[in-house]
C-alpha cells in the first residue's frame, strides 16, 4: 500500500501528516509527503474564520514561483523530520500548479493507493471566498481520500 498525504503547513496539514502516519506505520505502508507549488496566492490561515472581506484579504499572500517553491521545500522537509521523528521514513514531492488538480492527479499516475488532506472545516460562504482544497481533491480524486479534522 502506498498513500500521499497533502501538506500545505496548516495545522490541519499536520493532524492530517499525523494520522497518515499513524495509518502507514500499523500498515506497513508506504507514504510520500505531496505540496503543490500554487504561486498565485495562498491562503495563511488563522485559528479563527475571518470575519470579514478586508480580513480575508489580509490573509492572502500573493508569492514569486522562488518563493512558493522554497516555502513548499521547507514544508516538506518538516514533514519528512515530523515522519521520522515517529519512525516512518517519508519522501516529499513538490508539485505545481492547483493542489486540487495536482494532488489527485499525481497521486493516480504513481499508482498511490489513497490520499490524505486536512480541512479546515469552513462554513459555506468562507469556501466560496476561499475554496476548499479538500473538498476539490474528494470532488476530484478518483482514489479514496481521507480528510482529517
Amino acid at each position: 500500500m502506498r498513500f500521499a498525504v497533502a501538506i500545505d503547513g496548516s495545522s490541519e496539514s499536520d493532524r492530517a501528516l499525523d494520522h497518515a502516519v499513524e495509518m502507514a506505520t500499523a500498515a506497513g505502508a508506504e507514504l510520500a509527503a505531496v505540496h503543490s507549488v500554487d504561486p498565485d496566492v495562498y491562503d495563511t490561515g488563522g485559528a479563527e474564520p475571518p470575519t470579514d472581506r478586508a480580513e480575508y484579504d489580509d490573509r492572502l499572500v500573493v508569492e514569486s514561483v522562488d518563493d512558493a517553491e522554497r516555502r513548499g521545500e521547507r514544508l516538506l522537509d518538516d514533514a519528512v523530520e515530523r515522519a521520522a521523528d515517529a519512525g516512518l521514513d517519508i519522501d516529499g514531492e513538490v508539485l505545481y500548479g492547483d493542489p486540487v488538480r495536482t494532488i489527485p492527479d499525481f497521486a493516480t499516475r504513481e499508482g498511490y493507493d489513497g490520499v490524505f488532506v486536512g480541512h479546515r472545516g469552513l462554513s459555506e460562504a468562507q469556501e466560496r471566498v476561499l475554496g476548499s482544497v479538500a473538498k476539490g481533491i474528494v470532488e476530484r480524486s478518483s482514489l479514496p481520500v481521507t480528510v482529517v479534522r
